[in-house]
């Protein structure tokens, strides 16, 4: 599993820069070998199930990109042609478990903050042009070389150049230029413009990808899952009703009762935490079915006692919350657990490491063992390492 040297000083990158600046970080790892072979890449890219997109330049100006989306024909990588070309392929870390093994040193940032890892392959001038992201990200240089500029900080009132598919800076103004070379790490904040150009042919990128709901989205769908519980007879009422002088007055008194009906809702900090916990977890790709074939309790018992590691699916999320009364609330894939003693012994540990081999503690519990055989059952962890 990749590594960091000791000299990475984390607390100092999350004091220093995180969401504050880019930094560029040399080569960190102790010992750095590119995962994921670019022929393998390809192959994901023509499977229906994977999310992919080839990004080709048609001309010199600045939106002569044009954007198609996979799943693609074996062939079409070798009609390209001369033309600078990248190939994006999303979540890779769903279905290649040394790509998904590359987040592990970046677990200093919680689980529900990070999305997945996103390859690229580019031939020599590919990239995607000038762009910013909502979140955050490591740009991770896999094989070959790309430079990379920063510039200024943008939002959403930022011009952008008219595209169907992609979001292209209007302007670009970089402060800052950087060659990386395999093992070598960008960071750039959100909202920082950047632009990435492949120096020479192979050059693959992994991006580390970090969640950042936005406000809108989190009162949206926290407002539909509140209607979901509300019965049509939860309604105003004022049996206390005094006499106006104006029927056309909309009285205070009014406005107080109307706006705590609704906000009471709203301000459930518990029922908020459940909400978030599954929200947090949802997959990112929730179609896909992961089931194995069903396995028992004895079954289940047998394996772990035999010191069977249980390996978490890398599509899963996985999330805890920590009660005051000594309960967790476990997320995983969606779906919320109660643990208390070994069951949360067990979901600490589950949410901490990506391969886990079970305390006995653990496989004395029922409830934690019926915690551990719906995780199985419903995909989110198995015994198989692939």
């Amino acid at each position: 599993m990749p590594q960091f040297l000791p000299a990475f000083d984390t607390i100092a990158f999350l004091r220093d820069s995180w969401q504050k600046q880019p930094l560029l970080i040399r080569n960190p790892w102790t010992e750095w070998h590119n995962p994921l072979a670019p022929d393998e890449l390809a192959g994901l890219a023509c499977e229906a199930a994977v999310e992919s997109r080839l990004v080709a330049c048609k001309g010199r100006a600045k939106y002569s990109l044009v954007c198609e989306s996979g799943p693609f024909d074996e062939t079409r990588f070798g009609r390209l042609g001369q033309k600078a070309w990248t190939l994006l392929v999303q979540a890779v870390d769903h279905h290649v478990p040394a790509v998904a093994a590359l987040i592990e040193p970046f677990r200093f940032v919680p689980n529900w903050r990070i999305d997945d890892v996103m390859v690229s392959y580019a031939v020599d001038g590919g990239g995607v042009g000038a762009h910013f992201d909502h979140y955050d990200v490591f740009l991770i240089q896999g094989l070959g070389k790309r430079r990379w500029r920063v510039g200024q900080a943008c939002n959403d009132a930022t011009a952008l150049l008219p595209h169907d598919d992609l979001r292209l800076l209007a302007d670009f103004a970089p402060t800052a230029e950087y060659l990386l070379e395999p093992g070598d790490i960008l960071y750039v904040p959100p909202g920082i413009a950047h632009d990435g150009v492949a120096v020479g042919d192979d050059c693959m990128t992994y991006s580390i990808g970090f969640r950042a709901p936005s406000r809108a989205e989190l009162i949206g769908d926290w407002s539909d899952h509140l209607l979901e519980t509300i019965t049509e007879d939860d309604r105003y009422r004022d049996p206390g009703l005094a006499l106006q002088a104006n029927p056309g007055e909309i009285a205070l008194t009014a406005i107080a009762a109307l706006h705590a009906l609704v906000t009471e809702k709203l301000l459930d900090r518990d029922g908020f935490a459940r909400w978030f916990g599954s929200f947090a977890s949802t997959p990112k790709y929730p179609d896909i079915d992961w089931r194995p074939e069903p396995i028992g309790v004895a079954g289940l018992r047998r394996r772990l006692a035999e010191g069977a590691p249980l390996y978490r699916n890398p599509a899963s999320r996985f999330s805890f919350i920590r009660r005051t009364d000594a309960t967790l609330w476990l997320f995983v894939d969606g779906e919320q657990f109660d643990c208390v003693g070994a069951a949360g012994v067990f979901a600490e540990q589950v949410c901490a490491h990506d391969v886990l081999v079970v305390d006995t503690i653990v496989l004395a519990d029922a409830a934690a063992l019926a915690v551990i055989l719906r995780l199985y059952n419903q995909g989110s962890v198995s015994f198989d390492s692939e």
